[in-house]
């Protein structure tokens, strides 16, 4: 079965955007793909969410990552915005979600590490709802299944 493809989208995709991707595949590639992107592009991704996913998770988002627009992507199965306080554009997906996340550039370490530990959860719980089919299915039919009511 193809595993589906996940955006994780931010305007500048430079930060809370980035970790997500990198989690994604650190914790659930097996499950998904990761990718990230914005609405505009920074020239590198944010210093201190760099060294901090390396002291945190051993990855260095540099390596193989980098602030990307929409337009790059390849065709995504479900769009996870980030809590930007923007209107995202559309993209074509199949199961959307926002994760309501503060930014934390400009501000101190500690900020950064709650919103890495957030992002880690809701990778883990995105992981989960996918492998129990609660919120996408690509092994049945077009329709996507509608988010569960909380």
């Amino acid at each position: 079965m193809k595993k589906p493809n996940v955006a994780f989208i931010c305007v500048h995709n430079s930060c809370r955007s980035q970790m997500a991707e990198a989690l994604g595949k650190k914790l659930a590639g097996d499950v998904f793909e990761s990718f990230s992107a914005g609405t505009e592009t920074k020239p590198q991704i944010n210093q201190d969410a760099v060294r901090l996913m390396k002291q945190a998770h051993g990855i260095d988002m540099e390596e193989n990552q980098y602030s990307k627009l929409l337009s790059e992507l390849p065709e995504i199965d479900i769009v996870i915005t980030m809590g930007c306080n923007v209107r995202c554009p559309f993209l074509p997906c199949r199961y959307r979600e926002d994760w309501g996340l503060n930014d934390p550039s400009g501000k101190e370490d500690a900020a950064f590490l709650v919103t890495m530990k957030l992002i880690e959860e809701k990778v883990l719980d995105l992981k989960r709802r996918i492998q129990e089919k609660v919120i996408l299915d690509l092994s049945d039919s077009a329709e996507p299944k509608p988010a569960p009511q909380e």
